[in-house]
């Protein structure tokens, strides 16, 4: 695939993310070999580390059930090199335990054959553990 091909997947994957069509998320996803990984400790952060696909749809239907309106996730800059597309992105949802969550992020996507295989994110943790895990 193409590389503008590559980042119009990860385009789509996050334009249905934040609209709360979780299931177009998953299909771009690859069945066997995804890993979403997310920076930190997981004593300090409980998202922190790495998951599978079935473990990812679990996150995404925490994000379903703790936000009020979903979560928007709104993309600031592209970059795209073969199979890796970079993006950075900022956050915002207001969280059913009435926070604000806005958090400004760092994802590195690897995708092959037309689906997203391993993501890579960095975030400010400490923001989102007081916001998410409190």
């Amino acid at each position: 695939m193409s590389i503008e091909e590559n980042k119009n997947i990860v385009a789509r994957f996050w334009q249905a993310f934040s609209t709360g069509e979780y299931q177009t998320c998953l299909s771009l996803l690859d069945d066997n070999e995804f890993t979403w990984w997310i920076l930190g400790d997981k004593k300090q952060f409980p998202l922190a580390g790495s998951m599978n696909k079935k473990e990812f749809e679990q996150l995404l239907l925490g994000v379903s059930a703790n936000t009020l309106d979903g979560l928007t996730m709104t993309p600031s800059g592209w970059t795209a090199e073969g199979d890796r597309v970079a993006m950075e992105a900022e956050s915002y949802a207001k969280m059913s335990n009435g926070k604000t969550y806005n958090n400004l992020y760092h994802f590195l996507h690897i995708v092959r054959d037309g689906k997203i295989c391993m993501v890579k994110e960095y975030l400010d943790t400490h923001h989102a553990a007081d916001v998410l895990c409190t």
